[in-house]
């Protein structure tokens, strides 16, 4: 059975990775939050990309495992962001510090505003993320996955978090957040990562319950 630590201190990340770790049908690997296991660990996420971002926490999470104690576990970590065509790719990497200093926190209201003079066929988008898995042997993997789409008129939908609202998914009608758990995850960048991770693991000889 695999021992998986979230480096996350989100509670929206964490429900999202233990449903698509059951979608995926890896339910019988085990998954703990750092608060779970008593682990505090907050690295700066600074870094330039996401692969930089995801390394970095992993590596930090994992680093704050075997001082713990837990040297069996493999660690898997994430940077994500949203990059809008029409903003040059903002905000990207800054993603979470967008939704941070927009008025009352409101990233989806902020990034609506910015764009409020671009016409639909200019609003083109796309969610990216990247993760980053260390094993109990200190190996390090990196994979990633895509979402295309683009920003809605308009905030619609209460499910998921983040940019979701806002986020129409190519070929779809609705937002992310209009969608049920398993319909977003099915086409979501991260669920797209998961698929990923888990063929590298395949191809890897590890096997997602080993």
């Amino acid at each position: 059975m695999k021992r998986v630590l979230l480096a996350s201190n989100n509670a929206h990340k964490v429900a999202e990775f233990r449903q698509l770790f059951e979608l995926h049908g890896v339910s019988d690997a085990t998954i703990y939050t750092p608060s779970e296991l008593g682990i505090v660990c907050d690295p700066p996420e600074d870094a330039p990309t996401y692969a930089g971002n995801a390394l970095r926490k992993a590596r930090a999470f994992a680093a704050a495992a075997r001082a713990a104690g837990f040297a069996d576990l493999w660690v898997l970590a994430d940077d994500s962001g949203l990059e809008v065509e029409a903003l040059g790719g903002r905000p990207g990497v800054h993603s979470a510090r967008y939704h941070h200093a927009a008025p009352n926190g409101d990233g989806c209201a902020a990034l609506l505003h910015e764009l409020r003079d671009v016409p639909t066929e200019q609003r083109h988008a796309r969610f990216r993320c990247v993760l980053a898995a260390i094993g109990p042997d200190s190996s390090e993997q990196l994979v990633s996955g895509t979402c295309e789409g683009f920003i809605a008129p308009t905030a619609r939908g209460q499910g998921g978090f983040g940019f979701d609202p806002v986020f129409i998914p190519r070929g779809e009608t609705r937002t992310l957040a209009e969608m049920t758990p398993t319909e977003k995850h099915r086409i979501s960048h991260r669920g797209a990562a998961i698929r990923a991770l888990l063929t590298a693991w395949a191809q890897r000889g590890h096997s997602a319950r080993a």
